[in-house]
């Protein structure tokens, strides 16, 4: 048995979502969005990041992490304060002595639709398929989260 934690890192919503993996099965045990506090310093929203994220690995002592890698063409300001919170969550694996990989959008667009330039749609309705879902996971940053554990499952095999 593995278990999965993936993040679709942001600074105002955090995608998460939590894949246990038994033989070549798999399923999803919890997604969500961790969310910090509007309109304050970055320095406290990176501080709710880190807490509620070593929470996460608290109650579910996950095997491996997958974090997205930043893309960013228009606004760096954004990316670069994402990236403050990505190094958080990588801080809080290394002191859980947690493994993590890092994946591109890309990377997990074609692993999951087997076209690196698929749209969101596309994307949601192939978890969707995968995972035997009802319906599209809601908020988009749950599903996307729920494509990297995914990304971490294949990966393990």
């Amino acid at each position: 048995m593995s278990i999965i934690l993936w993040i679709d890192p942001g600074t105002t919503t955090t995608g998460f979502a939590i894949v246990e993996k038994l033989g070549q099965n798999y399923s999803i045990l919890d997604y969500w969005v961790l969310s910090t506090t509007p309109k304050v310093a970055l320095g406290i929203k990176l501080l709710e990041i880190g807490t509620d994220f070593q929470a996460l690995l608290d109650k579910y002592s996950p095997d491996l992490v997958s974090i997205e890698k930043l893309f960013f063409n228009t606004n760096i300001t954004t990316g670069i304060d994402v990236s403050h919170a990505r190094w958080v969550m990588m801080y809080e694996c290394m002191k859980a002595s947690v493994v993590y990989q890092e994946y591109t959008p890309l990377q997990v667009k074609k692993a999951i639709t087997g076209n690196g330039r698929s749209s969101k749609i596309q994307l949601q309705n192939a978890i969707k398929m995968i995972f035997r879902l009802e319906e599209i996971p809601k908020p988009d940053d749950a599903a996307d989260a729920i494509g990297l554990a995914y990304m971490g499952w294949l990966n393990m095999n």
